[in-house]
C-alpha cells in the first residue's frame, strides 16, 4: 500500500486515539480540556508534514523507475525464457569475420 494513502487513513484514527487521551487525563484531573486543541493542531501539522514526505518520496521513485523503465520501452529482455540465461552462439569454424586494415589511403583515394 502507498505509505501516503496509509498516513492519510491514520488522520481520524488518530485524532480519535487523542481525544480519548485527553479525555482519561482529565477524568484524572492531571489537565484541562483546553489542550485539546493545540495537541489537535499538533497532531494534524505532523501528519500532514509525513503525508508529503511520503508523496515527496513516492514522485522520486516513480522518476527513478519511469526513467528506467522510458529507455527499454518496447524492447524484450533477451533472456525473458525459462532457465539460467545462455551464452551467445559462437562462430562455425568457416566463419571468420576479419576486421578491417587500414590501407593507408585516404577515403577520398587519395595517399596518406
Amino acid at each position: 500500500m502507498n505509505r501516503y494513502i496509509l498516513i492519510r487513513r491514520l488522520m481520524g484514527p488518530s485524532v480519535l486515539l487523542l481525544l480519548g487521551t485527553v479525555a482519561l487525563l482529565h477524568e484524572a484531573h492531571l489537565v484541562h480540556w483546553s489542550i485539546f486543541v493545540p495537541l489537535l493542531l499538533i497532531l494534524i501539522g505532523l501528519l500532514k508534514l509525513a503525508e508529503r514526505a511520503a508523496l515527496a518520496v513516492a514522485e522520486d521513485e516513480s522518476q527513478l523507475t519511469g526513467a528506467y523503465q522510458g529507455s527499454y520501452a518496447g524492447t524484450a529482455y533477451p533472456y525473458a525464457g525459462a532457465g539460467a540465461p545462455q551464452a551467445p552462439p559462437q562462430p562455425a569454424a568457416g566463419d571468420v569475420s576479419v576486421p578491417p586494415q587500414d590501407s593507408g589511403k585516404d577515403p577520398e583515394g587519395g595517399q596518406l
